[in-house]
């Protein structure tokens, strides 16, 4: 299992954002101060609020909007879910941050969250042998 751990200024604010792209939460890891943003079985996001993120690490927590700590990328079913995915993101106060990229085989898109966090949205062609 993997807990990915990031700061974020307003936990509601951030719950709703991805909720609003389909993502559950595990409510046993939430409360006021974090949400366990889902992504798998095995891959999971802890949203946790600036002061209580701060009490994890002992140096100085980023600014997202300012800086890159960490690029998230997750995958899609096809380019069509990336697109899909994207705008819903927008839509839902995210903002684009790249212009999409399609390499042929593989086609992504870059969004920031509220926070200013970068999450890659790719869609991958299956190996050669299982197409």
């Amino acid at each position: 299992m993997i807990f990915v751990n990031l700061p974020v200024a307003d936990v509601a604010r951030s719950r709703s954002f991805f909720a609003d792209l389909g993502f559950a939460f595990d409510e046993q890891y939430s409360d006021a101060r974090a949400a366990c943003l889902v992504l798998n079985d095995m891959a999971f996001v802890m949203l946790l609020e600036h002061d209580f993120f701060a009490t994890f690490t002992p140096r100085p927590v980023a600014d997202a909007a300012a800086t890159t700590e960490v690029l998230l990328a997750v995958s899609a079913e096809s380019r069509e879910e990336v697109d899909r995915f994207v705008d819903a993101a927008v839509t839902a106060g995210g903002r684009e941050v790249r212009a999409p990229q399609d390499e042929g085989f593989m086609s992504h898109r870059s969004i920031s969250d509220p926070d200013g966090h970068i999450w890659e949205v790719m869609w991958m062609a299956p190996p050669r042998d299982e197409q």
